[in-house]
Protein backbone atom coordinates (compact mmCIF):
# COMPACT_ATOMS: atom_id res chain seq x y z
CA UNK A 1 0.00 0.00 0.00
CA UNK A 2 1.21 3.44 -0.88
CA UNK A 3 0.57 6.73 0.87
CA UNK A 4 -1.73 7.69 -2.02
CA UNK A 5 -3.89 4.58 -1.61
CA UNK A 6 -4.14 5.14 2.16
CA UNK A 7 -5.10 8.79 1.70
CA UNK A 8 -7.55 7.78 -1.03
CA UNK A 9 -9.17 5.24 1.30
CA UNK A 10 -9.51 7.89 4.01
CA UNK A 11 -11.08 10.41 1.63
CA UNK A 12 -13.45 7.86 0.07
CA UNK A 13 -14.26 6.50 3.53
CA UNK A 14 -15.05 9.98 4.79
CA UNK A 15 -17.39 10.61 1.86
CA UNK A 16 -19.09 7.20 2.13
CA UNK A 17 -19.41 7.56 5.92
CA UNK A 18 -20.82 11.08 5.64
CA UNK A 19 -23.36 10.00 3.02
CA UNK A 20 -24.38 7.04 5.17
CA UNK A 21 -24.73 9.28 8.21
CA UNK A 22 -26.79 11.85 6.29
CA UNK A 23 -29.14 9.21 4.89
CA UNK A 24 -29.72 7.55 8.27
CA UNK A 25 -32.75 9.17 9.90
CA UNK A 26 -32.43 10.60 13.37
CA UNK A 27 -29.44 11.79 15.31
CA UNK A 28 -26.34 9.64 15.62
CA UNK A 29 -24.25 9.99 18.77
CA UNK A 30 -20.91 9.30 17.09
CA UNK A 31 -18.13 11.67 16.09
CA UNK A 32 -16.75 12.35 12.66
CA UNK A 33 -13.61 10.27 13.16
CA UNK A 34 -15.71 7.22 13.96
CA UNK A 35 -17.93 8.05 10.98
CA UNK A 36 -14.84 8.06 8.74
CA UNK A 37 -13.70 4.71 10.17
CA UNK A 38 -17.15 3.22 9.54
CA UNK A 39 -17.05 4.69 6.02
CA UNK A 40 -13.64 3.16 5.29
CA UNK A 41 -14.81 -0.26 6.50
CA UNK A 42 -18.04 0.08 4.49
CA UNK A 43 -16.12 1.07 1.36
CA UNK A 44 -13.79 -1.92 1.68
CA UNK A 45 -16.60 -4.37 2.45
CA UNK A 46 -18.74 -2.94 -0.36
CA UNK A 47 -15.92 -3.42 -2.85
CA UNK A 48 -15.31 -6.96 -1.59
CA UNK A 49 -19.03 -7.78 -1.77
CA UNK A 50 -19.26 -6.41 -5.31
CA UNK A 51 -16.33 -8.59 -6.37
CA UNK A 52 -17.82 -11.69 -4.72
CA UNK A 53 -21.17 -11.06 -6.43
CA UNK A 54 -19.44 -10.58 -9.78
CA UNK A 55 -20.36 -6.94 -10.32
CA UNK A 56 -18.41 -5.82 -13.36
CA UNK A 57 -15.98 -2.94 -13.08
CA UNK A 58 -16.93 -0.29 -15.60
CA UNK A 59 -15.24 2.89 -16.75
CA UNK A 60 -16.39 5.81 -14.68
CA UNK A 61 -18.48 5.37 -11.54
CA UNK A 62 -19.48 1.86 -10.51
CA UNK A 63 -22.97 2.70 -9.30
CA UNK A 64 -23.87 -0.75 -7.99
CA UNK A 65 -20.68 -0.91 -5.91
CA UNK A 66 -21.25 2.64 -4.66
CA UNK A 67 -24.81 1.80 -3.56
CA UNK A 68 -23.50 -1.27 -1.72
CA UNK A 69 -20.91 0.86 0.06
CA UNK A 70 -23.44 3.51 1.08
CA UNK A 71 -25.94 0.90 2.34
CA UNK A 72 -23.18 -0.74 4.37
CA UNK A 73 -22.21 2.68 5.75
CA UNK A 74 -25.82 3.36 6.78
CA UNK A 75 -25.97 0.00 8.55
CA UNK A 76 -22.55 0.55 10.13
CA UNK A 77 -23.32 4.04 11.40
CA UNK A 78 -26.63 2.78 12.79
CA UNK A 79 -24.96 -0.13 14.57
CA UNK A 80 -22.15 1.97 16.02
CA UNK A 81 -24.55 4.71 17.12
CA UNK A 82 -26.79 2.09 18.75
CA UNK A 83 -23.87 0.48 20.55
CA UNK A 84 -22.57 3.85 21.76
CA UNK A 85 -26.04 4.86 22.96
CA UNK A 86 -26.27 1.66 24.99
CA UNK A 87 -22.95 2.31 26.78
CA UNK A 88 -23.72 5.82 27.97
CA UNK A 89 -24.41 6.41 31.64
Amino acid sequence: MTIQSILGAIVIGAVIGAIGRLLLPGRQAIGWILTIVVGIVAALLGTLLAQVLGVQTTPGIDWIELVMQVVLAIVGVGLVAGLRRGTRI
